[in-house]
């Protein structure tokens, strides 16, 4: 069973600590470069690893160009600028790297795909992340806002994929009250995720 208003595959994906790291910045200049960086590719490293195999049929060839890929990070990271989007940063530079793989004399007649539809995939790849990005901001948005019960039940069922039995020995309630509350809170976070965000004050 998926959470309302996000399809069951993400969900999955987001662990409480992506939660809690949703709107992390890091700034290479202000801490040590080397636990910045691993901060950075920590957050970045599945979205990465899903942009490049979906663009390089090869798993070995995808493979050394994420290797690739984490070396140029490194040694641009020093450009970030914090407060924008890692994931954006760090695709462009993926996407690069995949398209001087294309163009190579050697690998150029085992592929068909040109550069233009490379980019044009890839640009489809970029826009359904940025979707993405936001209804996992805007679930983070809407799980601060339930009381710490509802949230922590939330957490439990969909994230930690506990079973019913097990929330309902965890949190003290019969398997029925489980059933009922966590069918409400469903109900709240469709809801929230459905409402228009608030305009920020002064906008």
């Amino acid at each position: 069973m998926a959470l309302i208003g996000f399809p069951k595959n993400n969900v999955q994906k987001l662990r409480v600590p992506d939660l809690e790291r949703a709107n992390m910045s890091f700034s290479p200049q202000a801490v040590d470069p080397t636990e910045a960086f691993l901060q950075f590719l920590n957050q970045v490293e599945r979205g990465l690893n899903l942009y490049v195999h979906s663009l390089v049929s090869s798993n070995s060839d995808a493979h050394d160009l994420l290797q690739e890929v984490r070396i140029t990070l490194w040694k641009n990271f020093a450009t970030f600028e914090p407060g924008t989007n890692p994931m954006a940063w760090a695709r462009r530079i993926a996407l690069h790297r995949i398209l001087n793989y294309r163009r190579s004399e050697k690998r150029r007649s085992a592929f068909s795909a040109d550069p233009e539809f490379l980019e044009a995939v890839a640009g489809e790849i970029e826009r359904q992340s940025r979707d993405l990005d936001s209804r996992a901001d805007r679930l983070h948005e809407c799980l601060r806002k339930l009381p710490d019960a509802h949230r922590k039940l939330i957490l439990l069922r969909y994230f930690d994929e506990c079973g019913v039995d097990e929330i309902a020995q965890k949190t003290e309630r019969t398997v029925e009250a489980v059933y009922r509350l966590v069918s409400r809170v469903r109900v709240v976070l469709q809801e929230c995720m459905e409402k228009p965000r608030e305009a920020a004050p002064g906008a």
